[in-house]
């Protein structure tokens, strides 16, 4: 259903809805230029869950970052507080009952989503498929959110990349934590983790990789959660050469390390995409998720490494076909450190 045309000339506010996780948010960036560059002096806001929301504080074609929780009672402070800022037209990027709730909550008169969402009735305009907008398929996240604001008028193209804006605050931090751990010279940003078994690469393999880079001069920075810190012991433990660890940056932090980095290795996770973001040069390991989906969006260079299984992509809770996560295991350290040899 392409609904009424809309004249953008008169929409002064817009609502961009993207939940979910670090990934989501950054390639949705693309999407905020695309808006951006065609209305250039309406207020354009986005709503984020609350733990990923500090990505998108400062952002230059961002006004405002609204957020949720995810009890009941944040869910309806978020709704009310939509409903008060009386949107012309709301872009939900994400599809699922939340982000429909918001939608319509916002009482805009302009409510645009997918065919397939949730309660697609409760919008005015639907597109049938990304597939259909661009006249390809596969397509890439990025493609499925641009294909959104691209159906109802807004000019988008595929060579929008994503972007991600570094501050002050976070460079400083981050150059004077780097400074207790590392002499001055180039690093590489590795990320070991994951959030699947099915997509985390060894970490054995990721430190022959930090033993490359330290034999081409390049120091080795690796990055984790909170409750990751077994892995990042574990990554130390395996290498012959010294590997700078942190596991307690904040996601400004932990923009503004990528941005610093030589280059980034790492499995494919929203840490990947945070560097591809920066400008940094990403090298990303798949293994169960789907590489067109999720491949690095970039116009810089980049490269993907992984190993073919027919079963590939599958949803990655679990091995289902042999158990043991082969596409991700069988991954060699040879082939990481030859796409590397020449991304840098």
């Amino acid at each position: 259903m392409p609904g009424p045309v809309i004249d953008w000339s008169k929409v002064e506010r817009v609502l961009v809805i993207r939940l979910r996780s670090i990934g989501d948010t950054v390639l949705a960036t693309p999407t905020l230029t695309a808006l951006r560059r065609h209305l250039p002096s309406a207020r354009i806001d986005i709503l984020l869950e609350d733990w990923v929301s500090p990505l998108l504080l400062g952002h230059d074609e961002v006004d405002t970052v609204l957020t949720t929780g995810k009890s009941f009672a944040e869910r309806m402070r978020a709704a009310m507080r939509i409903r008060r800022e009386r949107f012309d037209a709301v872009i939900n990027l994400h599809g699922g009952t939340t982000s429909t709730f918001f939608t319509r909550a916002s009482g805009a008169p302009v409510r645009i989503g997918y065919a397939e969402y949730r309660y697609s009735f409760l919008y005015t305009h639907l597109l049938s498929s990304s597939t259909d907008f661009w006249g390809r398929s596969p397509t890439h996240s990025v493609e499925q959110q641009l294909a959104l604001a691209g159906s109802v008028g807004i000019p988008v193209s595929r060579d929008i990349p994503t972007r991600l804006t570094v501050s002050p605050e976070a460079e400083n931090s981050v150059a004077s934590r780097l400074a207790e751990k590392l002499p001055p010279g180039e690093f590489a940003l590795i990320h070991p983790t994951a959030a699947f078994e099915t997509k985390q690469w060894g970490v054995e393999k990721f430190a022959r990789v930090a033993e490359f880079l330290c034999g081409r001069g390049i120091a080795t920075v690796a990055v984790a959660g909170p409750g990751e810190h077994g892995v990042l012991y574990r990554l130390a433990e395996s290498s012959s050469v010294p590997i700078a660890a942190f596991n307690d940056l904040s996601l400004p932090e932990i923009t503004a390390l990528a941005a610093k980095a030589r280059v980034f290795v790492g499995n494919d996770s929203g840490i990947a995409h945070i560097a591809a973001a920066t400008g940094t040069p990403p090298l990303v390991i798949f293994g169960s998720s789907n590489r067109d989906h999720w491949r690095p969006w970039t116009n810089g260079p980049s490269e993907i490494v992984f190993a073919e299984y027919p079963c590939q992509p599958c949803p990655g809770y679990e091995c289902a076909v042999f158990g043991d996560s082969r596409c991700i295991r069988d991954v060699s350290a040879e082939s990481v450190i030859e796409a590397l040899t020449r991304l840098i």
